[in-house]
């Protein structure tokens, strides 16, 4: 019965967050994205040791310290004790914002002597805005308030607020988890505070800590004055006071115990569960995979500091490279060094682009991740130096800003026109298995949409395939610009000066041979014209890259021998490279082929959805003495 009514939790939960979350666009890191793990904790109980400290890990067993183990945020700034301590941060529903809860407190002044908690929020994990809320302050009836212990934050689905919650005591009576929401700002609280959890024993608990795993709300608490340590409870709704408790504890030693923080380690299906021995000043770390059973794996841990209550949370490499260009790399410690994928998030088909307006780089994919191709929006990425890399934000959205078409935004392409003193931009994009393009004055738009479809017919004499995977190319010969496409077949249109319209007396078919799939790409180098193509099925982890030379932009074809350049390397976890475009270093015989994968290390386990969850890789190409294309070698 009970295994049943999780199963009826978990498919409500999922069914819920799907029509909750289907309009917004997404924006925050994937698991993939992961590189490694912020520790954040306090010292100790003298007063300048009750402060936010940092440590990071790559594998989320082996921390060091950042800033010499000194606070990363002065205490007495953001209190109105002069201490904190219980430092718990939470990664935004938007992945780019933080949210960070303290106990606001010295102990030197006594365990009930205080009334307040810290509400930090930041964008960065280095720089934080604060807000102190003291409830006895801020609600009436609470005279008889003692403490206010250990808040943590997370997000109420159900509510779509963020929920922070805590323990209090009042009088002689239990310590009580309560909760409240946070205003929209994370400035305050909303609304008076409500009982989230008492044991059915009616006994003091204290330090909670919630997790979600399959849409179930896990929460280990610690019994305070009674019992032996950290127990759980579960529940689907994180509001409704229904919790069913598990019988007995999780820690895995007779020493007393508090703070319980877990969290789930990268691409892996184990969970952590660290605690403070606090009476042994030392921590221990247990693993499980169903958060039920846990085993202690302190002879795998390792630390450089003595932390005391604290949290941890998965960070990119982008934000790790942040951290330490901050407070320095700790002794020991190798970054991560990895470019490849060098977009956070699931992302495809792209195509690159230099500004000449702007002097930066622009990438240009398709939004992956959406179950089908279902995406309905394009983003925009600037940089400077190619790794380093800026989400410039939706640029179009085929529901606002489309009126022929709703769904299916894939595989665009971009071209910089300079008439007269004015640079133009012109954007081709699919959309409902249709072509279309936009125009912009900026490289990051915005774009407006010529109003009607460019592409919706078949060329003469192609009867199947469909209407995709547009490439622009300006002949620097001639100074005429082709529009390529074709998914099944490869057709070629002249367009017109107003780069919005074809020359349809033009239209020629021109697909190289039987391995042709979809995704011409067009380049210009040493008086050959070079027409790149992917074969197989993006869903295919063969799915790769070959091609053919020319010397017209419309052919006739040369196919070499040996034409494959881009194919998947299984050695490094490396499947389903393609659909690629080409960038030119300005002024410099310096090439890059720019390509999508499956994302790794999970796409190849992940079936046909492998084909809709895939990243964003640059790597070098380079040419022989005869203009052939060297292989290309994919990266990590």
């Amino acid at each position: 019965m009970k295994k049943i009514r999780l199963i009826l939790w978990i498919n409500l939960f999922l069914s819920f967050s799907a029509s909750i979350f289907a309009q917004e666009y997404i924006s925050r890191p994937a698991e993939k994205d992961y590189a490694g793990y912020l520790f954040a904790y306090f010292k100790g109980n003298n007063v300048e040791d009750e402060v936010v400290c940092y440590a990071i890990s790559k594998d989320g067993y082996n921390y060091r310290t950042l800033n010499n183990n000194n606070p990363v945020l002065d205490s007495k700034k953001i209190s109105s004790t002069g201490g904190v301590r219980d430092p718990h941060i939470l990664r935004g529903e938007d992945g780019r914002t933080f949210y960070m809860v303290l106990t606001d407190m010295t102990s030197s002044k006594g365990w009930d002597s205080n009334r307040a908690m810290v509400l930090l929020k930041s964008n960065d994990l280095i720089n934080w805005t604060s807000n102190v809320v003291n409830i006895q302050k801020k609600y009436s009836g609470q005279e008889n308030l003692k403490r206010v212990w250990a808040p943590q934050t997370i997000f109420d689905k159900e509510a779509g607020k963020y929920m922070i919650y805590w323990s209090m005591q009042h009088e002689n009576g239990p310590d009580i988890i309560y909760y409240a929401y946070a205003n929209k700002d994370f400035t305050d609280l909303e609304g008076e505070p409500k009982v989230l959890f008492l044991p059915k024993s009616r006994k003091s608990s204290i330090d909670g800590d919630i997790i979600n795993k399959n849409g179930i709300y896990h929460l280990f608490y610690k019994t305070e004055g009674h019992g032996n340590g950290i127990k759980l409870a579960l529940t689907d709704s994180l509001a409704s006071g229904k919790w069913i408790e598990q019988p007995g504890y999780k820690q895995q030693t007779r020493d007393a115990v508090e703070g319980s923080g877990v969290f789930k380690l990268i691409n892996n299906d184990t969970y952590i569960m660290m605690y403070d021995v606090y009476m042994k000043g030392k921590y221990q770390f247990c693993e499980s995979k169903d958060l039920d059973v846990f085993k202690v794996i302190d002879q795998g841990i390792s630390m450089d500091f003595h932390p005391r209550h604290g949290s941890v949370i998965p960070i990119t490499r982008r934000e790790m490279k942040a951290l330490t260009d901050k407070w320095g790399i700790p002794q020991g410690f190798e970054m991560p060094v990895a470019n490849n994928p060098v977009l956070e998030g699931y992302y495809a088909d792209p195509d690159i682009l230099y500004s000449n307006k702007t002097n930066k780089y622009y990438l240009y994919p398709t939004s992956d991740g959406f179950d089908g191709w279902s995406g309905y929006y394009f983003k925009t990425f600037s940089s400077e130096n190619l790794k380093d890399w800026k989400d410039e934000g939706v640029i179009i959205d085929l529901k606002k800003d489309v009126s022929w078409a709703d769904r299916n935004a894939w595989a665009p392409c971009i071209v910089e026109k300079k008439i007269k003193d004015t640079y133009k931009y012109y954007y081709y994009f699919t959309a409902a298995q249709k072509i279309g393009v936009a125009v912009a004055d900026d490289p990051a738009g915005p774009f407006v949409d010529s109003g009607k479809a460019l592409i919706d017919f078949k060329p003469e004499g192609v009867k199947g395939g469909q209407e995709i995977d547009p490439d622009v190319f300006t002949d620097p010969k001639t100074g005429k610009s082709y529009l390529y496409w074709g998914n099944g077949y490869m057709a070629v249109a002249e367009l017109n000066k107003d780069m919005i319209s074809i020359k349809k007396n033009t239209v020629k078919v021109m697909t190289p041979d039987k391995t042709f799939r979809e995704a011409i790409y067009v380049f210009y180098r040493n008086g050959l014209y070079y027409f790149l193509w992917s074969e197989d099925d993006t869903r295919s982890e063969n799915y790769r890259v070959r091609y053919a030379t020319s010397l017209s932009p419309t052919g006739p074809l040369t196919i070499p021998e040996n034409n494959l350049i881009l194919a998947k390397d299984p050695s490094k976890g490396i499947y389903g490279t393609g659909h690629n475009s080409v960038l030119q270093i300005p002024e410099k015989d310096e090439w890059y082929i720019v390509y999508h994968r499956f994302n790794r290390p999970n796409g190849i386990k992940m079936g046909d959805a492998a084909g809709f969850h895939r990243e964003v890789c640059i790597d070098k190409m380079e040419f022989n003495e005869d203009g052939s294309i060297k292989p290309v070698i994919p990266t990590l």
